[in-house]
């Protein structure tokens, strides 16, 4: 028997049915019984009995800069979809042993546990990380994009990324500005593991798989949109931002609407039909087209990314850059860890603005070389220093003003701009990848 088997147990007088889960531990079984609910079962105490053979072949490929490659062979006339897992809690059970929630699944691990994902496409599996997401680092990324790369070159329609949702927005607003992709790269997770009913992990990758095969060539978030399960939500990968801790639609475009909405029901009944794909997302507003002129973001704009076959890339990134919040009664004394640093980012209240006492500090920093880019707390609206003495002191220091650019999505660039681009603060001013608008407007 296989994950994705559906099986009777029989323990003394209890009888259970359902579909058996990969197990974390040697000891017990997992079953997902009809109502939702996972079971964890001692296996010296079960009768197992199967009755319906569920499990699907798989493929082993070659190994692929030292990450594992799988693929899962359903029929040669739908689209390829790769599906990348980086961990989290799209990728977790429970732990039996333990009772915790751990990131334990590979990609074929969420094909057998959303069987709704079947005849949906062609599917490419590949294990990047397995980590829970706070545990994310920028070397990753680049592991993460040069596998997207690969995919790509190799001839997937469409990329999804299962990672944890904590630090899904910087992950997303890596791969933007390391990539020009001519298809679409979706991220995706869930909020609530799959052993809950309350799971989000099914609507999640059956609409990321569906945005994967439709016509554009976003970097887009793909998450819940409202706490029922009816629409997803298809967020920039620059311009969204996890806004509650727990809520099925804890991510948010900020400063506009969505990018686009996709129709679960329609999504679902979507399947291998690829126009009825197109037709389960309302878009917003108009997306990237698919093809060699995908857009002109990061990696493809000024030459910066080194041309593959199919896919612009400039992967590098400086890891000597800090975001940091200024608060009120904040120390000067507490900058000195940013001597060092080739790029600081600060969150300053309102407009763009620090204490007038951390001015001289911060012109200390742009004069040894670093280069100082200023967000809003805010987050909805724009910095601009030129309102007040304050503002118009920090741009003689040598700040440079990052617009409506969100703070973690500005760290992330910053660290791709110094490693790609000859004039990294300029850049930091200039839209390169949809996280910088030409203006703030009201939109609710």
């Amino acid at each position: 028997m296989q994950p994705g088997d559906r099986v009777r147990v029989d323990r003394g007088d209890v009888t259970n049915e359902g579909v058996l889960l990969p197990s974390t531990t040697r000891d017990h079984l997992v079953v997902k019984l009809d109502g939702g609910y996972n079971v964890g079962i001692d296996r010296a105490a079960a009768d197992v009995e199967l009755l319906e053979s569920g499990a699907r072949d798989i493929d082993e490929g070659a190994d692929a800069g030292g990450d594992e490659a799988s693929e899962i062979t359903f029929d040669g006339d739908l689209p390829t979809i790769s599906l990348i897992s980086t961990g989290g809690t799209i990728a977790s059970t429970v732990d039996y042993r333990t009772g915790a929630v751990t990131a334990q699944f590979d990609a074929e691990d969420v094909l057998r546990a959303v069987p709704d994902l079947a005849g949906r496409a062609n599917y490419r599996g590949r294990v990047v990380a397995n980590i829970l997401s706070e545990n994310m680092e920028p070397p990753i990324w680049r592991e993460l994009a040069e596998a997207v790369r690969e995919e790509i070159d190799a001839g997937a329609d469409g990329v999804v990324v299962m990672h944890g949702t904590d630090t899904m927005q910087y992950s997303a607003s890596a791969l933007s500005f390391m990539l020009d992709s001519p298809v679409p790269i979706v991220f995706t997770g869930s909020q609530r593991s799959a052993d809950r009913p309350s799971s989000d992990n099914v609507m999640n990758a059956v609409c990321a798989v569906e945005a994967a095969k439709a016509d554009h060539a976003e970097t887009l978030v793909c998450m819940h949109a409202s706490p029922s399960d009816d629409a997803c939500a298809l967020h920039r990968g620059t311009r969204v931002r996890k806004n509650h801790t727990s809520r099925r639609d804890a991510f948010e475009t900020v400063g506009a609407e969505p990018l686009g909405r996709i129709d679960y029901e329609i999504a679902a009944e979507a399947g291998a039909d690829g126009d009825a794909a197109d037709a389960a997302i309302e878009w917003a507003r108009d997306p990237l087209p698919r093809g060699d002129d995908a857009g002109e973001g990061g990696a493809g704009e000024g030459g910066a990314g080194e041309d593959g076959a199919d896919i612009a890339t400039a992967t590098d990134l400086d890891g000597d850059v800090e975001l940091v919040k200024f608060t009120p009664g904040m120390d000067p004394a507490a900058w000195d860890y940013l001597d060092d640093k080739d790029g600081v980012v600060i969150e300053g209240t309102g407009l763009g603005h620090v204490h007038t006492d951390l001015i001289p500090r911060i012109e200390e920093l742009v004069e040894s070389g670093t280069v100082v880019a200023m967000t809003s707390q805010c987050l909805a609206g724009r910095v601009c220093d030129r309102v007040y003495d304050t503002g118009r002191d920090l741009l003689n220091a040598g700040v440079v003003e990052a617009g409506d650019t969100l703070p973690g999505t500005a760290k992330v660039k910053l660290m791709w701009a110094l490693a790609n681009r000859s004039d990294p603060a300029e850049a930091m001013g200039r839209d390169l990848a949809g996280e910088l608008t030409e203006e703030s407007r009201p939109w609710r």
